[in-house]
């Protein structure tokens, strides 16, 4: 059994001899499985660096662990490298080697490979040799081409083997498409391969997006016909040339300075890349589609874009000479010139590359979630116990907040939150019992204190996160009670303050800014106003009920009916107060009256004596 280093140093004997040469090369494990293929402009220097220097990623790590022996193909050119590269991974699938995901539930437009050829919707890719056009992710754009396409061409939707034998034995008759126009017959032979063939290109060009081609190859075939007074013919051909045009007039125009190039953006994380592909011609968009990269090592992004652009570039029968990319890229295609725009028309439509990008990852990661929602939960709890820096996942976060006005009626609140959600049965308010006046400092060390006193002689479960209203007093407060409470170590406290969103922490004089648009923020924010909400409505209702006792509750002698009378009559405390004897005592009695009366203006001296 070798060690790790003999491991090394005998793969290092086989890069030994490696060329400084394009080639592909193989890594196969011990089984002699391909588990992973590369393309390199030098083979011998890209192999190499696998094994000269440690290897952070610990994928690649794993990779390096696995390989057996390695295997290598010399080509002329760093274009052929790159073809040969994907035409090895769609062949071997490797294990290692991040794979095109298919497009299963997208259709694409078929041209057979067959006499006469078919073009129809699938969802089928086949290798036969037939020709594919999309995958479309609108079914409205791949039905108005099919459209478009059977208005423009008589084109036969049989599926009959109409090879030169069937037809020139009368194998087949013609059917009802013909008679109603639709197809020429060349199961009758009344249409000649040359003639379908002629229509075949054209419906190439118009899905490759050369429709200008069409429209002219159509108006020179007009104006013959009108040349040869055909005018009926020449009638239907314009009649296409306008179907044409109001089709192309749909497209996205983007420029009409920019006339044939690819756009590709890339966005990743540890588990996919997702590649925007725009193609443009003539100063339109006429194709657009995201890739999707599963990735099982963490590969560069220009290795994973470079086989993407491959790929795209074979399925589109694209042959624009112009390539537009967010970074430069080390590799020479023959005959293509990389270009990283800064400014103009070109940078804008590599960000509505990039926008489509992240559009598609955002949708990816809705459905995901959509269908798995405990995944969700998982993602945002290592979110946040990454961002936060803490020692476990927040599943039961608690927040506290202070409430006063001018000293009067304090109050707390505490709000809890499970897996991100609020959990309302579990919201507690307090009265603060021991703090005369205002003073927050003061009231949140004695509701902490109070709170973690009670769960720990209860047996409670306790938050992996505090979260506190406030900046440094506030945070210290709390700090100080989870200290004699002995919790401090065993619970995260964090302050989160109002004006900057800056997070404190214990014996850390510099707050944490994270970003405005992150998870994590987002969930704190949503405890700390939770908690100011909750506080706050607890106050305002201590307040009024407060005011309406000290009115006239207080008053001896007058009780709930006599109180339901005043209000019945008066409405207001403020008119009770204004009100005469006579007009007390019409209301409730004279005795009753007399002590409403008397309260009222005896409360009313001794507030001019002060």
């Amino acid at each position: 059994m070798e060690t790790e280093e003999q491991h090394i140093a005998r793969l290092k004997e086989l890069v030994a001899v490696l060329p400084e040469s394009p080639g592909v090369y193989q890594y196969l494990d011990k089984n002699g499985t391909i588990i992973y293929v590369g393309k390199a402009k030098r083979l011998k220097r890209r192999v190499s660096s696998y094994f000269n220097k440690y290897q952070e990623r610990v994928k690649i790590r794993i990779l390096v662990r696995n390989i057996d022996d390695i295997k290598h193909i010399v080509v002329d050119t760093e274009q052929d490298a790159l073809l040969l590269e994907n035409n090895l991974i769609k062949k071997y699938q490797p294990r290692y080697n991040s794979l095109l995901k298919d497009d299963k539930t997208y259709p694409w437009i078929c041209i057979k490979n067959e006499p006469f050829p078919r073009v129809f919707s699938t969802r089928h890719f086949v290798r036969d040799g037939s020709t594919y056009f999309g995958p479309y992710t609108s079914a409205y754009t791949l039905r108005t081409l099919i459209d478009l396409i059977r208005q423009l061409y008589p084109i036969r939707t049989c599926a009959l083997n109409l090879s030169h034998e069937s037809i020139a034995k009368g194998r087949y008759k013609i059917c009802l498409e013909h008679h109603i126009g639709n197809c020429l017959g060349p199961c009758e032979g009344r249409q000649t391969e040359e003639e379908y063939a002629e229509f075949v290109s054209n419906i190439k060009e118009i899905l490759k997006g050369n429709s200008n081609e069409v429209i002219e190859l159509l108006k020179n075939k007009m104006q013959t016909l009108s040349r040869e007074y055909k005018f009926e013919e020449a009638q239907q051909i314009k009649n296409k040339i306008d179907k044409l045009s109001e089709f192309q007039s749909k497209s996205t125009v983007v420029s009409p300075t920019i006339h044939n190039v690819d756009v590709f953006s890339i966005i990743d994380d540890d588990d996919c890349a997702y590649i925007n592909f725009m193609r443009v011609v003539n100063g339109a968009i006429v194709q657009v589609h995201t890739f999707e990269m599963q990735k099982h090592i963490e590969e560069e992004k220009e290795s994973t874009l470079l086989s993407v652009i491959q790929e795209a570039r074979q399925r589109y029968l694209s042959t624009s000479r112009e390539i537009i990319v967010p970074f430069e890229l080390d590799f020479e295609l023959d005959g293509i010139t990389f270009n990283i725009p800064q400014r103009g028309d070109k940078r804008k439509l590599l960000e509505l590359s990039e926008r489509n990008a992240l559009t598609y990852k955002h949708e990816k990661l809705k459905q995901q979630l959509n269908r798995n929602p405990e995944k969700r939960t998982e993602r945002i709890m290592e979110t946040m116990q990454k961002d936060l820096r803490l020692k476990a996942w927040p599943t039961l976060i608690e927040g506290f907040d202070n409430s006063n006005i001018q000293g009067t009626n304090p109050v707390a609140s505490c709000v809890v939150f499970r897996n991100g959600k609020p959990s309302k049965r579990d919201y507690r308010h307090f009265n603060i019992k021991t703090v005369v006046g205002a003073n927050d400092f003061a009231s949140m060390e004695e509701i902490i204190y109070r709170r973690y006193s009670r769960q720990l002689a209860e047996g409670n479960e306790l938050p992996q996160l505090i979260l506190i209203d406030g900046g440094k007093g506030q945070l210290g407060a709390a700090v100080s009670s989870l200290q004699k409470l002995g919790l401090m170590g065993k619970i995260s406290v964090i302050g989160i303050a109002k004006r900057l969103e800056e997070l404190y922490y214990p014996g850390d004089p510099v707050p944490l800014y994270l970003d405005k648009n992150s998870e994590t923020l987002k969930v704190l924010q949503n405890v700390r106003n939770e908690s100011h909400r909750f506080g706050i409505t607890f106050h305002r209702n201590k307040r009024s009920k407060n005011f309406l006792i000290s009115e006239i509750d207080t008053i001896k002698g007058i009780g709930d009916k006599t109180k339901e009378l005043l209000f019945k009559e008066l409405k207001t405390v403020e008119a009770m107060r204004e009100a005469t004897v006579e007009k007390l005592t019409e209301i409730v009695g004279k005795a009753k009256a007399e002590l409403i009366y008397n309260h009222f203006n005896d409360n009313s001296d001794n507030q001019k004596t002060d």
